[in-house]
Formats: C-alpha cells, structure tokens, sequence
C-alpha cells in the first residue's frame, strides 16, 4: 500500500500500526506499507488550475503528473527490486492527498489496483474531476479496480463526494467495485482516524 502523504508525522505510524493490527487479527491480509515524502506538499498533490485562488494555497502548485511519474517510473521499481513484492497495488490518502488519489484514480486508473481516499479535496480546479468523471470513467481501462472514498460534514466535500457517488451508480462499470462512505457527523479532522479501519478492510478484501 502506498501512502503519498507519508512525510506527515503522525500519520504513517498510524496507517502502519492499524495494517499491523488488522493482519494479526487476521482481518486483511500481509501487506507492505510504503510512506512517500513529499518535498513540497501541496505542489506534489495537486493537479493543475485555471482558478486564481487556488493558486494561492503555495508557492507552487500543480505538480501531480510528475509526482506520479516518479513513483510509477522511479519508486515502483526500486521497491520491487529490494522487497519480495506482487503486482497488487494500493495508495490511500486524505484531504490533499486524497485528492491525489482520485486525480490518479481516474487519470490513470492502471496505476494502481485499489483507492482509498478521505475527504479528498474535490473542489480543486472548480471541482474538475467531478466534471469531467463521466468522460474519464468512459475510457477506464477493463481490469478490476476497487475504489473506496469517504466525505465529513466539510462543505467544501460532501457535495462533490456525493455528486461523484451519484455518478458512479449511474456509470455502474462492471469492473469497479466502489463504496462511497457518507460521514456528516464527523469532521475534516476526525474522519480519518474514524473511518480508516472499515475502509482499508473493505478494499483489500472486496467485500460489501
């Protein structure tokens, strides 16, 4: 599984401890976890805007195509040359990461075989990737993928979430098992630790 927001203090040992819990209690399977240090955060987890005021969030912005091209070209081979490794493949992330796990999902959905994210920042770019999800999930390749996301009472969520949640019914692709989890009662900064052990169960088991 690999974390693209790894460089964040607390959350890795968290993500790394809950996968530790969940295989001794037999509950997924062993898994290999892989936090990715980001240089310059909201740079790698972004994608590109044309809206002014999200430029303003850092220095630079925009940089989502060439952090997945390291990790896909440079970071892929190096973890398979140095581990024991399968070709499965997870990324799971929240907020600005979990914007680039969406972005990923459906820009280059062959990246990875299952998607975790938490309240993933959807507003981005006017809600770009809510706009364009039907014509991207119209060319989504024909492997399976599974695809788990989650939405607090944020405002600047929720909507898009559920928008998205009401497209994927109606795209109904038979290779895409996805689960949309609606949480109004907890907040940006709570839905993660909330949420994060019936999410990860869910997608590396493929169960309802």
């Amino acid at each position: 599984m690999y974390m693209p927001d790894g460089g964040v203090a607390e959350d890795f040992p968290h993500i790394a401890n809950t996968l530790a819990k969940l295989i001794k209690e037999k509950k997924i399977k062993p898994i290999m976890l892989v936090g990715i240090e980001n240089t310059q955060r909201r740079r790698d987890l972004t994608g590109f805007t044309e809206v002014q005021k999200d430029k303003e969030i850092a220095p630079v912005v925009g940089g989502s195509a060439q952090f997945r091209a390291f990790i896909k070209d440079e970071l892929f081979p190096e973890i398979n040359k140095r581990y024991k490794t399968t070709s499965e493949k997870s990324i799971i992330g929240e907020s600005a990461s979990g914007l680039f796990v969406m972005e990923t999902f459906f820009l280059t959905p062959d990246m990875f075989d299952h998607y975790i994210a938490f309240d993933p920042s959807l507003w981005w770019n006017n809600h770009y990737l809510v706009r364009t999800a039907k014509d991207h999930l119209s060319k989504f390749p024909s492997a399976e993928k599974s695809l788990w996301f989650a939405s607090s009472s944020a405002a600047d969520v929720a909507p898009f979430a559920q928008d998205l949640a009401t497209i994927f019914k109606q795209e109904n692709l038979p290779n895409l098992k996805w689960k949309y989890a609606n949480e109004p009662k907890e907040k940006h900064t709570t839905l993660f630790r909330a949420t994060k052990e019936k999410a990860i169960i869910w997608t590396l088991n493929n169960a309802e």
